[in-house]
């Protein structure tokens, strides 16, 4: 799995294209189009846009919910949360050939994720995030380790992505529980250089 994922979000700066373009440039390959409360003609072109993007910068590019969009697309994939479609459906939909992750909170919607046919864990919140509407319990270290734990007590082998709220400052401490990857927005499009702060990202010890 790659270390670094962007997921898009529209600030008053930029769009949710832009946010793209600009982790694109900063050298981070692996974006999830995330456009909740538009309608798939609104997503469809920008989606299509960024696709053709990831693939001149050789990125991957997945998309929040909407798996017959990613389907019509053949974009690399779809990430699904807890209300979204059911991976085992997402998996029967679009076969073996796409990415599909799923969003956990707790141990054992982490294990599910996994036994639906998930191939990454998208875990989370970290700490408080304005970027997501509904949030759930913010799980912090600990709740990271509790998760590591029960996919290893289940001999399961999934990456998991960390979520929500982290900062530069956290990756280290986050990394130490056994995950695999951070996913990053706010951090990014709020900081005054955003491309310097995916490359800060990106080279943080990992």
């Amino acid at each position: 799995m790659l270390p670094l994922q962007f997921i898009t979000h529209q600030t008053e700066r930029y769009s949710y294209e832009e946010s793209a373009e600009i982790a694109l440039k900063g050298g981070c390959k692996w974006i999830q189009l995330r456009m909740k409360g538009h309608t798939d003609d609104e997503v469809r072109p920008i989606a299509r846009r960024l696709l053709k993007a990831c693939r001149a910068a050789e990125a991957v590019l997945i998309i929040d919910d909407r798996v017959h969009l990613v389907n019509e697309i053949q974009c690399d994939g779809v990430h699904l949360g807890q209300q979204d479609m059911p991976i085992a459906e997402a998996r029967s939909l679009l076969g073996e050939g796409f990415l599909i992750g799923g969003t956990a909170n707790t141990p054992e919607q982490a294990v599910q994720v996994c036994v639906d046919g998930g191939d990454y864990v998208g875990c989370g919140p970290f700490r408080f995030t304005t970027t997501k509407e509904n949030l759930s319990p913010v799980l912090g270290l600990e709740g990271y380790k509790s998760i590591v734990s029960a996919l290893r007590a289940k001999r399961i082998r999934r990456p998991i992505c960390a979520i929500g709220g982290i900062t530069l400052d956290d990756v280290p401490a986050i990394m130490q529980t056994g995950v695999q990857g951070i996913a990053v927005s706010g951090a990014i499009l709020h900081a005054p250089d955003p491309i310097q702060a995916i490359h800060r990202f990106l080279h943080c010890s990992y």
